[in-house]
């Protein structure tokens, strides 16, 4: 078990709770972090372009002009891809850019992101994140007085509007609830808050 600090708002330490290995005391395993980076960026593309080949432009298949005494080149059909409308030669068609990877390797992936900001001390964890009303100056005096300077990811066990719209309009600060956790949003965020509440759902979804 790991052993870890419980703080309030005013970064302030109030007790120590125990953290579990199998969740937050993995090896770090940089290439199973990269591939499940590489996982997720790839499910979020998607792939609109398209275009018609000529054999699937509507109509055409008929000849622009006889084949002979015009003076022009001989053609074929009105759908090829040298006139106005015809189709396109080796156009982009919608494409899967998905990656696969094992369920339990993302779980495996995701307890690594989670271990990596113990490791780094970069996880804090708040008793609770209660705001008596919408107020982004007091969200930005909270994150100041953790010691987060560039960017926070905060972890919350239900929907609080009070903190999801107070932090809103902070540069490089996102509120997920617990069920969505990934490891990519823990990499791309320097610090990890989290409430004990979301911490304990957090150890009984990934334990």
């Amino acid at each position: 078990m790991i052993d870890y600090s419980v703080k309030d708002v005013a970064n302030q330490e109030l007790r120590r709770v125990e953290l579990s290995d199998a969740v937050f005391g993995r090896k770090i395993r940089k290439d199973l972090l990269s591939r499940i980076v590489s996982y997720q960026l790839a499910s979020r593309r998607s792939s609109i372009a398209a275009t018609k080949g000529r054999s699937e432009i509507r109509g055409g298949g008929h000849k622009p002009y006889r084949q002979k005494g015009t003076g022009n080149a001989r053609q074929g059909t009105v759908s090829a891809p040298q006139f106005r409308s015809g189709g396109v030669v080796f156009g982009p068609k919608p494409r899967d850019f998905s990656v696969k990877m094992l369920k339990k390797e993302r779980r495996l992936a995701l307890q690594t992101a989670l271990s990596l900001k113990v490791n780094s001390e970069e996880m804090i964890v708040l008793e609770n994140l209660n705001m008596e009303s919408i107020s982004t100056k007091n969200m930005a005096k909270i994150l100041g007085d953790l010691g987060v300077a560039k960017s926070a990811v905060i972890v919350l066990d239900q929907a609080d509007d009070k903190v999801s719209l107070s932090a809103r309009n902070i540069p490089g600060i996102s509120v997920i609830l617990v069920e969505g956790v990934n490891a990519y949003d823990l990499l791309a965020h320097e610090n990890l808050i989290v409430t004990e509440s979301a911490l304990k759902k957090i150890e009984e979804k990934l334990a």
